[in-house]
């Protein structure tokens, strides 16, 4: 099992956090929080850099969701390109975790508001291959 699995690119086949592939693949988007201090991570990392530790848990971002903002990309980066034109926003989860993705494609970009509820969800890709997403709640 390796990260090699997350997204339509992947820059790296291994990775402290691969769990979170693997939790993707049974449709979990999962945070991770450092036990000892208890920031609150998101994209997950097993080491805290607040207090230097490694002792972590992993745990289920809620599914109540609201947009703070968001972007259309009209130029896709490096590997990206034929992804382009998609919407790049910030949500706020509950348990005080903010997540940066995608919107999914299946919402109107005229329905786009900031405030809207939105959950994540996961999203299969060829491949076998895995990512989250935002959809609207």
């Amino acid at each position: 099992m390796g990260f090699d699995k997350f997204g339509g690119v992947s820059f790296t086949s291994e990775a402290k956090v691969a769990d979170f592939v693997s939790y993707l693949e049974q449709g979990k988007v999962m945070a991770s929080s450092c036990k000892k201090c208890r920031r609150v991570y998101f994209p997950p990392r097993v080491d805290c850099s607040n207090c230097l530790t490694s002792d972590v848990k992993w745990f289920e971002i809620g599914s109540k969701g609201k947009l703070l903002t968001y972007t259309r990309v009209n130029y896709g980066p490096a590997g990206f390109e034929d992804d382009a034109p998609y919407v790049l926003a910030v949500a706020d989860f509950e348990g005080g975790v903010r997540v940066f993705g995608r919107l999914s494609r299946e919402i109107n970009e005229n329905d786009i508001k900031v405030g809207m509820a939105l959950k994540p969800i996961v999203a299969n890709l060829p491949d076998e291959k895995v990512l989250y997403e935002f959809a609207a709640a």
